[in-house]
């Protein structure tokens, strides 16, 4: 099959997937909407209301800022580690490359996320936090954060057949980076001595990086922003051969 039509089967089977999740609740589409605001509305009462972390009248948009684009690396990678798994009666049917199955995750949840960017964007406009310069920016970090996502997803679900117990370790894992990505706290809390073990964690240097364009108007650290890009084309590049190499063996493992 031309790759152009793997290209038309992707886009189709993501439209497909995002009508029949739509489909399955009375709000349809609303929900793309409602569930990251409630999402983000727990850690506000949580961290802001009842402990008093928020430091001030701007730890909404600081919040926001954080969540948004946590939300969409940590629910693409949950969706995605298992998506051979899931599909594996498609895949015993006709043959396909399987890293389109990831694949139709990540388009399916960029699509999700984008809707939730364009209403931060006006939520972050009407609060006072005007578009300046920097936000020439912005595009690089949604492909750099699009690309590191492409990686750990690819990679999460080439291993997941392997090691079924993959999935308990990233659930886990995933919840310990949130708290480690400064999603609740400014990097300058961070004691210099422990800032650079601190910025190998990518989420950490991207949310810092969105809220220098989005909240200080400042360009990001694009050392930072350079070393995350290039790790993560090295991981898809590593994910593409090894899906490549076991394509074929994956119907046959997962019985």
């Amino acid at each position: 099959m031309p790759r152009i039509h793997y290209l038309e089967l992707l886009l189709f089977k993501t439209y497909a997937d995002l009508k029949a999740e739509a489909s399955r609740t009375y709000l349809s589409f609303l929900w793309w909407v409602i569930e990251p605001v409630l999402f983000m509305l727990v850690f506000y009462v949580v961290f802001d209301l009842l402990f008093k972390r928020g430091g001030g009248g701007d730890f909404i948009p600081f919040l926001l800022c954080g969540l948004t684009v946590w939300k969409w690396f940590d629910g693409t990678l949950r969706m995605g580690m298992s998506c051979l798994r899931t599909n594996v009666a498609l895949m015993r049917q006709v043959w396909l490359p399987k890293i389109l199955f990831p694949s139709t995750i990540i388009l399916n949840n960029t699509a999700k996320f984008a809707v939730v960017q364009i209403l931060l964007l006006g939520f972050l406009w009407l609060y006072g936090y005007l578009p300046t310069r920097v936000y020439l920016a912005l595009p690089v970090l949604l492909l750099v954060q699009l690309l590191l996502i492409m990686a750990c997803t690819y990679w999460l679900a080439a291993l997941e057949p392997f090691l079924p117990d993959l999935r308990l370790i990233v659930n886990n894992g995933l919840t310990l980076m949130l708290f480690l990505s400064g999603i609740f706290y400014s990097a300058d809390r961070i004691p210099e001595a422990y800032k650079p073990y601190y910025f190998l964690n990518p989420m950490a240097a991207l949310i810092d990086a969105y809220r220098d364009v989005l909240l200080d108007g400042a360009w990001p650290n694009w050392t930072h922003v350079g070393w995350v890009a290039f790790g993560s084309i090295a991981g898809i590049y590593g994910a593409y051969i090894f899906f490549r190499h076991f394509d074929r063996i994956y119907p046959k493992i997962l019985l």
